[in-house]
């Protein structure tokens, strides 16, 4: 399984002041940090980044594969940001991931941007309607990101479908929907589709001390399902995973 480090997010003060400075250092040491736990690609969340963004996310990108040898997951609603990125992106350790798309027809240019540089992308399964109401719903919306990435010219293979996870606090219902979900999901298509979630939006909400627990048993029931990849705290996750593996 895939582990997508989830700790360089500018909603962390350290991070985002790190990133107003353009301080390297508790970014690589993060970046680091997360690769040593088990992330094999780092997620870099710079926010929409309208000011700017081409900018942070090329630093970002630079700054992060300068300490650890993992690709990069490009995190911004700014599309220009994420085309910056994919230009200084070192490929030798592997291709970076834009995050993300979705159903919305003001989301489709980031499937496009990925047909363009032949990129991997997270697929949200969410449309203007909203929040789809069961796992038939999502794969339903999943169905439509596939075709409409084969006309752009994006091989499915590039696309990681995202269920959704939301908190457990107070949407426990949908909790079993999206672990249905990665199960449907993997007949979607032969070989099987690839798919990621959120993990820690499973646990929002909850005592802190119960956190880790919920995240990576949640974890461990959607591997058993079939799934790919993980956006996550890999400190807390790295022992499942390594069970799971």
């Amino acid at each position: 399984m895939l582990i997508i480090g989830e700790k360089l997010s500018i909603i962390a003060k350290r991070v985002r002041e790190a990133m107003e400075k353009r301080d390297k250092g508790p970014i690589q040491e993060i970046a680091k940090r997360q690769y040593d736990e088990g992330s094999r690609m780092i997620d870099a969340n710079i926010g929409p980044a309208e000011d700017g963004g081409e900018s942070l996310m090329e630093w970002m990108v630079t700054t992060i594969q300068e300490a650890v040898s993992a690709p990069v997951c490009l995190d911004t609603t700014n599309i220009t940001a994420i085309e910056a990125g994919i230009k200084v992106h070192n490929n030798e350790w592997g291709k970076p991931m834009i995050n993300s798309t979705s159903n919305d027809p003001e989301r489709f240019p980031f499937l496009e941007l990925a047909a363009k540089y032949k990129v991997p992308i997270i697929a949200l399964t969410i449309g203007k309607g909203g929040l789809p109401a069961d796992a038939e719903e999502r794969c339903g919306i999943a169905a439509e990101m596939m075709a409409r990435a084969m006309e752009y010219g994006l091989p499915v293979e590039e696309i990681y479908l995202d269920p959704l996870v939301l908190q457990i606090a107070t949407t426990q219902d949908q909790a079993l929907h999206v672990i249905k979900t990665i199960r449907m999901f993997q007949e979607l298509n032969d070989p099987p589709m690839k798919t990621v979630v959120g993990l820690s939006n499973i646990s929002n909400g909850c005592p802190k001390h119960i956190r880790p627990i919920l995240n990576k048993y949640f974890l461990a029931l959607l591997a058993y399902e079939g799934l790919t990849a993980a956006i996550a705290d890999s400190s807390e996750v790295v022992e499942t995973v390594k069970t799971i593996d």
